[in-house]
């Protein structure tokens, strides 16, 4: 499936969290699936997005890491539906979109915290959703510049294409 639906359909369901263990569980799906894009990006994703794809890889984990991972039935975890990220650009944008999303869920998980385990796990998850989010505002910009540089590399072409 590609990235941009799985992370409205991780929107949605984030949206329509009811109890704490359903938010729990779709904050945990929507860090795992932008691990999955980050990996993506990392392997197959522009040259010079690498880098900062690998962080977050690596930051997205952690913030599957800090939470208790729900019981899934394997064909419910969105990461694992990946197929396509055609569109790297509006893909960084629906992410960005989403980790903000996930840090806002989980400041009003942290209020309503019963104890003090539960409270610092998500402030853990919160510094990782937003480092997340970081990495992705990194990778926008360093699309943007690519953007402007690719019609200047074609206008100065011999061919002009």
């Amino acid at each position: 499936m590609d990235a941009v639906r799985l992370i409205l359909a991780s929107r949605r369901a984030l949206a329509c969290g009811a109890d704490a263990a359903e938010m729990t569980a779709e904050v945990w799906q929507a860090q795992a699936l932008a691990q999955a894009i980050g990996s993506r990006l990392a392997v197959s994703g522009p040259p010079e997005l690498r880098g900062e794809a690998l962080g977050l890889t690596e930051l997205a984990g952690r913030g599957c890491g800090v939470l208790d991972p729900p019981e899934l039935d394997p064909g419910d975890l969105r990461a694992a539906q990946l197929t396509e990220l055609d569109d790297a650009r509006e893909t960084l944008l629906c992410l960005g979109g989403l980790l903000g999303e996930v840090g806002i869920a989980l400041v009003g998980m942290a209020s309503a915290a019963a104890d003090e385990t539960t409270y610092w796990q998500c402030m853990e998850a919160i510094d990782a959703a937003d480092e997340s989010r970081d990495r992705v505002m990194e990778m926008l910009r360093k699309l943007a510049a690519r953007e402007e540089v690719l019609p200047e590399d074609v206008q100065d072409s011999p061919s002009g294409v």
